[in-house]
């Protein structure tokens, strides 16, 4: 009987302890609130986190001091005064306990997101020796938020800053790291650069579950996702995998036998719940609990997984929902939204034009330029045709930045290659006049212009002749007497030559709106 009174003491005791722990919980932040992270400067910064319901929580930063209550669910928010560029300075937070974040900066803060390319490492870039070597850029500084798929949306997520270094760029987001460096050493202030991003994911995967529920065009693909999980069976998933297990084995087996070269392992199977290519699966687990983060802007490196899929052509949509609902949720009105156009890709040219959903991405990108405040890298020069991650990522990030100088920063710069503007057919030709031509057109080579093609009411495309004037391209062609429609650079790796006196590429365009075959 005794030793079980002095179990049960010890067991009321032991909860007792609990209830005190969780009653004196320290105040804790989000994981960005860290050593070494950058502040958005010019704007008020959001600072938040969590405390015990009604803690005074007090948020220092040298020349200010806010304090507030938490509520009744815990949570608490203040907003410091904008701050100017500049740093290193200690952020404290105080409750009952004490937070101390030391060498923190304040100047340019730009989230990063996309798939395996914005994924990519400077390791993994071009020249990586070198710029590893120039890589001494203490004012550069990356987050790289950890991966990881969830259901409604998360208000934490793991990771950390780190200052830029020989040691360290090799991890660094290649477009976001020549991206933010072609800015700090334009712009002289520190750059802190947010990485999210995950290989192989869809455009979809990034956007909130309740925008796209919105969207009629997007009901057919969010269906399909509600039957995939409600037909999840792990047990019947789990046996079809042993079956291709089996029968692979056997395939290494025959091709050591042959010296042939064994096929791929497959993949084991995965619960759709969690799959990083549910809709909404990322921005729950990798987005959401990013904002309110004060930053300047968004640049985003995907759709490559929309190119291939049957609803290529409503990238556009998609695109525009996703920079709609992540503007909602930052509540920073309209703040910069760029991306990069896909680069050239797969076989050279061969046919006038030739539609795939590779190019109808790069299309649904040019026309996405209609959403306030957006930009777009062109990149359909730096590409390669059996890699669909390219090497040269230093232009893909300065194209980027130079979208930034030009717009968001103001300054006086050719910022874009050369964007369609109108076309007008007459006497046979049809004279199409470009903007951000610089100081007028010319090719890359130097050699004829090359890229065009030229169609009549019969649709049927053949290769044109083109000649520059200006800011405008003459395309005509002897086979076609009355022309209605110029494509341009029309093929997932073109053949094109056509750039502005700044040397940056026209993007791929077409004056015509016919159903792609």
């Amino acid at each position: 009987m005794r030793m079980r009174r002095v179990g049960a003491l010890s067991s009321l005791a032991m909860l007792l302890v609990l209830l005190v722990s969780a009653a004196f919980a320290d105040v804790t932040v989000p994981s960005f609130f860290s050593e070494h992270m950058v502040l958005q400067r010019g704007i008020e910064t959001p600072v938040w986190g969590w405390a015990d319901p009604e803690e005074k929580v007090t948020v220092t930063v040298p020349g200010q001091t806010k304090s507030i209550a938490a509520g009744a669910d815990g949570k608490w928010s203040v907003r410091l005064a904008a701050l100017e560029a500049g740093g290193p300075l200690q952020l404290v937070i105080q409750g009952k306990n004490r937070i101390e974040i030391n060498d923190v900066v304040v100047g340019e803060v730009w989230l990063c997101s996309g798939q395996s390319n914005m994924a990519m490492t400077v390791s993994s870039s071009k020249d990586f020796p070198q710029e590893q070597a120039a890589a001494n850029l203490p004012k550069i500084r990356m987050f790289t938020v950890a991966r990881e798929t969830a259901e409604t949306p998360q208000d934490r997520c793991q990771g950390d800053w780190k200052v830029c270094s020989p040691e360290t760029v090799g991890g660094f987001s290649a477009t976001a790291y020549f991206f933010g460096r072609e800015l700090h050493q334009q712009l002289d202030v520190p750059m802190g650069l947010i990485n999210s991003s995950w290989g192989g994911t869809p455009v979809q995967a990034w956007t909130s579950l309740c925008a796209q529920e919105a969207e009629p065009k997007l009901a057919s693909m969010l269906e399909s996702w509600k039957q995939q999980i409600a037909a999840w069976d792990p047990a019947a998933a789990q046996a079809r995998y042993e079956k291709q297990l089996a029968a692979w084995q056997k395939q290494v087996e025959e091709a050591k036998a042959e010296g042939a070269q064994a096929p791929r392992k497959p993949l084991a199977p995965v619960d759709p719940r969690k799959s990083p290519h549910r809709p909404a699966s990322l921005y729950d687990g990798m987005i959401a609990p990013l904002a309110p983060y004060a930053m300047q802007g968004a640049i985003w490196y995907q759709g490559e997984s929309n190119a291939g899929g049957p609803q290529a052509d409503l990238y556009g949509l998609q695109l525009a929902l996703l920079i709609k609902n992540w503007r909602a949720d930052w509540k920073q009105g309209d703040f910069p939204y760029l991306w990069v156009q896909l680069p050239n890709f797969r076989a050279v040219q061969q046919q006038p034009v030739e539609p795939s959903g590779w190019v109808t991405v790069q299309e649904e990108m040019r026309k996405t330029l209609a959403v306030p405040n957006t930009g777009m890298a062109i990149t359909i020069d730096v590409g390669e045709a059996e890699d669909i991650h390219p090497k040269n990522k230093q232009d893909v990030g300065r194209r980027l930045a130079l979208w930034a100088l030009g717009t968001t920063y103001g300054k006086a710069i050719v910022y874009s290659g050369p964007l369609h503007k109108s076309a007008c057919p007459q006497d046979g030709a049809v004279t199409i006049e470009f903007d951000h031509a610089g100081d007028g057109l010319k090719t890359s080579d130097g050699g004829p212009v090359k890229g065009f093609a030229i169609a009549g009411e019969d649709r049927s495309f053949v290769f044109a002749d083109a000649k520059i004037d200006g800011n405008k391209v003459v395309v005509s062609s002897s086979q076609v007497k009355s022309p209605v429609a110029v494509r341009y650079a029309w093929a997932s790796n073109p053949v094109c030559n056509l750039v502005n006196s700044a040397g940056l590429p026209a993007s791929p365009f077409r004056t015509d709106d016919w159903q792609q075959q």
